[in-house]
């Protein structure tokens, strides 16, 4: 998606604060910076590593990232943000992107094989199954974990790539790496999936698709509305119910469903930034005029 229009009316002084650093936060970043956004933008993030996208980022003259520092509270009346060490910043337009998180705790081994969670992971998974083809030389057969829109989805990916798909509803007990001719794990991705009672299902690739729950407990300090799944609802245009207060990614649910199984994070953050900035505008004064001297008779 193009970046929006650069908005040279933008005031200096607008403060943007965004809580959250995922995919979806750094696109939204990215995009403000193309927009020559000329106000200030903070990002909270709960992570205490800087991954090398954050600290791209950060090095842009407008941007401050705060690491290791998650927002926990917001004051929506006085617009500020309080972080989990008693940080407390003031914004203009605040953005909640704090993405969501599994349901259950991870299967054990599930960090070797492919998962679907949002539609950005769409591609990433055509990649390996792109891969896995050319090494076994036909058509794979794919494990498919999980229920759900996510699992239908990734259904969909699967089919389309040339995967023949078997589809189970149970949650496995643990996946096992791919073993190559030589008789050492393959890097590549999980084959089989072994039940709590033993029995297990075997394939050329695993793909776990289970169910997430979207962030939304920020939200809830603000008396935003939330989705009765879960999620903080959204207009078309990013609103949520609290003026001046946004979300994007997964934290944000749009009729119901989990925003990140609608929209890619990029095609999110353009759309976001667009109407930002439109709000930015509408919300800076226009230039007092200057008054003209009396002219003496």
């Amino acid at each position: 998606m193009s970046a929006p229009a650069p908005s040279p009316s933008t005031s200096e002084a607008t403060r943007i604060v965004i809580a959250g650093a995922g995919p979806a936060a750094q696109a939204l970043v990215a995009q403000l910076d193309r927009a020559r956004f000329t106000g200030s933008i903070t990002v909270l993030s709960n992570r205490d590593d800087t991954p090398a996208e954050l600290l791209e980022l950060a090095m842009l003259p407008q941007v401050s990232v705060r690491f290791g520092q998650p927002a926990s509270h917001i004051d929506a009346v006085n617009r500020t943000v309080a972080t989990a060490d008693g940080m407390e910043f003031a914004y203009d337009q605040l953005v909640i992107a704090t993405g969501s998180a599994p349901v259950a705790s991870p299967v054990d081994g599930a960090a070797q094989c492919l998962s679907y969670c949002t539609i950005d992971d769409a591609p990433r998974i055509a990649e390996g199954v792109q891969e896995i083809t050319r090494e076994l030389g036909r058509r794979p057969v794919g494990i498919l974990v999980g229920t759900g829109a996510a699992a239908g989805q990734a259904e969909a990916v699967l089919r389309a790539k040339g995967v023949r798909p078997i589809r189970t509803t149970a949650r496995p007990a643990a996946v096992v790496p791919s073993v190559v001719p030589g008789g050492s794990a393959s890097g590549l991705a999980s084959s089989a999936v072994v039940f709590e009672d033993g029995s297990s299902m075997t394939g050329d690739l695993v793909v776990l698709a289970e169910e997430r729950v979207s962030r939304d407990g920020l939200a809830a300090t603000a008396g935003v509305r939330t989705a009765a799944g879960g999620g903080i609802v959204i207009s078309r245009d990013f609103r949520t119910s609290v003026p001046g207060i946004w979300a994007i990614g997964d934290a944000a649910a749009f009729d119901g469903v989990r925003l990140g199984l609608l929209v890619a994070a990029a095609s999110a953050a353009g759309a976001c930034a667009t109407q930002l900035l439109t709000a930015v505008a509408a919300a800076t004064p226009a230039a007092t005029p200057v008054p003209a001297l009396p002219v003496a008779a």
